[in-house]
């Protein structure tokens, strides 16, 4: 199998890597429910999940705390963040991942 690496690193992907857990479980159904015009991808490789759309992944305090059936603080998020593709903006009621330019 040939993978041309050019082409691979050129992609407007963004989102978290998060540790396998409740928190990523509830990250990449969170995922599906705040962003409901995109297509989210969610690679489970066991160790960790991958959660990842094009140019922007929102995450909200309240989508979480639906999903997990229990008060949640977004720094929940930091804690459980292996890494991440974008840039990153967290404060006390979202977490968003995003591209200031795509490629």
């Amino acid at each position: 199998m040939s993978t041309n690496v050019g082409e691979a690193i050129k992609n407007n992907r963004v989102g978290p890597v998060m540790r396998a857990s409740d928190v990523a479980q509830a990250a990449a159904e969170a995922a599906e429910m705040d962003n409901p015009d995109k297509t989210i991808e969610v690679e489970d490789k066991i160790a960790y999940l991958r959660i990842s759309t094009e140019n922007e992944l929102i995450l909200t305090r309240a989508s979480m705390e639906e999903c997990l059936g229990r008060p949640f603080r977004m720094q929940e998020i930091e804690i459980n963040l292996s890494s991440f593709a974008g840039q990153i903006k967290i404060d006390s009621e979202q977490v968003r991942f995003y591209l200031e330019k795509s490629l």
